[in-house]
């Protein structure tokens, strides 16, 4: 089994000793970027939180109960393999700095900077919805991922429990799901994802970003530890509940080196799988990204943003469906041949499950035969 490493990161000057450059800590962004739909309430230029009178600045975290009519979304991306997400909370506590999801907040009315993590919203009849759906005659069987957008297993979870009402809603049904987390707190619910895994009926991602505690706490700042991430995909295994690891986002002069040992940590605990994806930096993630960056190494930070330009045809943001993913150039190709040769070295023959398609189908038609 790989030993948890930390990577030489004295470059990272320490925050403590950034007197000129106050930090919101546990917060990933340290901006509020410019809403483009509420120009009379936001500046033209993002408003800098960390330069509030405090020393230490605490933003609060606000949960905000929101009432959709609808909870599945269908993916039309040709990217993303599976057909259908559903997210049960927009925004996200983790406060992932490079988190393409963030650009989705202004749609709300919010930044996508520091309110993405600070502003939750919380949709609470979603397995109403969901169980709403399956009821439906009209509803075919399809896998459903939660979350395309934000995480279901974000710290709000641990109280409200709607991921787990989801579950049970499609274990009632017996319909397949797919879950993505970088939150421990999935193991509260390996009860019924062993259920569900009986019957070939869920899979389960587990994100891991890098191998380097250090790293994480500032890439990453209210997720789970590398250790309970890699500790939870040993236990999602033990259990019997498919699970593999999804090494994102790669970020060239951040972690890339890391990618064949992460590959080794998450086979030598069971994943039956790993994919990875190159950092892209769209809309808002950019200017929240590079202002991070130069808040937290300074004289790293071009490096790193030229790196990832380099792998976008020399813009940060990347939207070109094939090539958004996994990039293109030389550093791309280094990114992808290591990660080939990990993959044959540590996975080769491992694979997840199909998922069963049939036995939903079959539910819902005993349950007419009632009627």
């Amino acid at each position: 089994m790989l030993d948890l490493h930390f990577t030489d990161l004295t470059a990272m000057p320490k925050l403590e000793d950034q007197q000129d450059k106050p930090y919101l800590h546990g917060r990933g962004a340290q901006i509020n970027a410019a809403n483009p739909y509420h120009k009379k309430i936001y500046d033209d230029q993002p408003v800098d939180w960390s330069q509030a009178e405090e020393e230490h600045p605490q933003i609060p975290t606000q949960y905000i109960d929101v009432h959709p009519k609808t909870i599945i979304n269908e993916v039309t991306s040709p990217d993303i393999p599976l057909p259908y997400s559903m997210n049960p909370y927009q925004g996200c506590e983790h406060g992932c700095v490079y988190c393409y999801a963030r650009n989705t907040h202004p749609y709300w009315g919010y930044s996508a900077g520091l309110e993405f993590e600070q502003k939750i919203l919380v949709k609470r009849n979603s397995a109403a919805l969901l169980e709403e759906k399956f009821r439906s005659p009209r509803w075919k069987a399809a896998p459903i991922m939660l979350s395309g957008n934000t995480d279901c297993y974000q710290p709000i979870e641990r109280e409200l429990k709607i991921t787990r009402s989801i579950l049970e809603v499609c274990w009632k049904y017996r319909h397949p799901v797919g879950l993505i987390t970088k939150n421990s707190l999935i193991r509260r619910d390996i009860d019924l994802l062993r259920q569900l895994a009986e019957h070939n009926l869920v899979h389960t991602v587990i994100s891991v970003t890098t191998l380097d505690e250090k790293l994480r706490q500032r890439l990453e700042p209210r997720t789970a530890s590398v250790k309970q991430r890699l500790d939870t995909i040993e236990a999602l295994n033990k259990a019997g509940i498919p699970v593999m690891a999804m090494l994102a986002p790669i970020i060239p002069g951040l972690n890339d080196h890391e990618l064949f040992d992460m590959v080794k940590a998450v086979a030598d605990r069971g994943a039956l799988g790993a994919g990875y994806s190159i950092v892209r930096l769209n809309g808002d993630v950019g200017p929240i990204f590079t202002d991070w960056l130069e808040k937290n190494m300074p004289d790293r930070a071009q490096r790193v943003l030229n790196r990832i330009k380099d792998c976008h045809g020399g813009e940060l943001n990347d939207s070109r469906f094939g090539k958004r993913m996994r990039g293109e150039g030389n550093i791309a190709e280094i990114i992808n041949q290591q990660y080939k040769l990990a993959k044959k070295k540590f996975l080769e023959g491992r694979s997840l499950p199909p998922y069963n398609l049939e036995l939903h189908e079959q539910f819902k038609s005993a349950q007419l035969r009632l009627f």
